[in-house]
């Protein structure tokens, strides 16, 4: 079984300090950037009375938008036992216990006797030791994969990794989307779509995320451009 990374520790001590992970709260271009990408989720993968795994679900924010889009029941999985008990906490206050469930868990040993429609991994792959080897150990869990990773071939986003105290702590980095196909052909799944989203950066000033907002359309709908200035990407993918 893989050790977990020392940021579990670091993501646990965020949600203990703050209630919730940075990437979440209420800064405009987290909200933006955040909208985007659950938008674009919905674009691409029918939600709508979907049993989903939920994994590396965090303090739960993502978890409940699933919910909120249409999905019959999502079980969020985490390591950070602060984050799921503030992932609970919101599922309580949001009276939506019966629709989600959160519990701790390694993805690279998850011992589950239900099997879902779909697995989503939204930002998570980047933060662990063997990505590749984790697509392989969840592929039994559902025929389908959903997953969001910060765009691998935007040098904004590289020099980010390399000069951000807050990404340094983190052990965030980033992987061209070749990798992340191959590694779910490796896990039996055939690659079906992509998406490249976002022009505002999680953490800019609020300026600077309206103006890149406003031109964010036209950004993602240039093929050669988008591959380069979009932050994120989407994959979808479903067994062979």
């Amino acid at each position: 079984m893989k050790e977990q990374k020392h940021n579990v520790d670091v993501f646990s001590q965020d949600v203990t300090d703050g209630g919730s992970y940075a990437y979440t709260r209420d800064r405009l271009s987290s909200v933006l950037a955040n909208r985007r990408i659950t938008d674009a989720f919905a674009e691409i993968y029918p939600l709508s009375g979907k049993r989903l795994l939920d994994l590396g679900c965090g303090d739960g924010t993502y978890s409940l938008e699933l919910v909120s889009l249409g999905a019959d029941f999502v079980l969020g999985i985490d390591p950070s036992e602060a984050a799921v008990t503030a992932a609970t906490g919101k599922a309580t206050q949001t009276r939506l216990l019966d629709k989600i469930r959160f519990q701790t868990g390694n993805i690279y040993n998850l011992s589950l006797d239900e099997r879902f429609d779909c697995i989503v991994l939204r930002g998570v792959l980047h933060h662990l030791p063997d990505a590749g080897v984790a697509l392989r150990a969840v592929a039994p869990l559902a025929d389908n994969i959903l997953l969001m990773e910060p765009n691998g071939t935007n040098p904004v986003v590289k020099i980010i990794e390399k000069t951000s105290q807050y990404h340094i702590e983190h052990e965030e980095q980033s992987f061209l989307h070749s990798t992340v196909r191959r590694w779910l052909h490796e896990a039996g799944f055939n690659y079906l779509s992509i998406k490249f989203v976002n022009f505002v950066p999680f953490f800019c000033p609020d300026w600077m995320a309206r103006l890149l907002k406003f031109v964010e359309p036209v950004v993602e709908s240039l093929p050669f451009i988008r591959n380069i200035c979009c932050g994120q990407y989407i994959i979808f993918s479903s067994k062979r």
